[in-house]
């Protein structure tokens, strides 16, 4: 019997053998293949990334173009058009009417006021689009 417990042992070993060559070949494999999955993931999450970043540089250039245009019609700030009673009644005593404003007339007609005063006229007039 001993021969025949041998002959079991050295098979039990073979076996044991070409089972541990087995499973290292499946881990390889495995191994190959989770890399080839984690590329395929990280392909798909940047093209993902570069639809956001279109969309979004889509977006703005949009919005340059909106603020372009706007700036094409002199329009400083859009909220507000007109320009306060004050200033429109002191322009109107010498001689300056609504609309477009000769630049010249501006400053005889601003010359008694003070440094400050002047600003604030012609930040005023800028606000309503009435000088450039």
């Amino acid at each position: 019997m001993e021969q025949g417990e041998r002959n079991i042992v050295e098979r039990l070993e073979a076996a044991t053998a070409a089972l541990e060559k087995t499973l290292s070949r499946l881990e390889e494999r495995q191994g190959a293949l989770s890399g080839e999955v984690e590329r395929i993931t990280a392909t798909v999450e940047q093209s993902r990334r570069e639809t956001e970043l279109t969309e979004k540089l889509a977006a703005v250039e949009r919005e340059l173009a909106e603020v372009k245009a706007a700036s094409a019609q002199n329009v400083v700030n859009p909220l507000r058009r007109t320009m306060p009673a004050a200033t429109a009644e002191m322009l109107a005593k010498h001689g300056i009417d609504e609309g477009p404003v000769d630049v010249h007339a501006l400053d005889a007609a601003l010359s008694g006021l003070s440094l400050e005063q002047r600003i604030a006229v012609k930040t005023q007039l800028l606000r309503t689009g009435a000088i450039a």
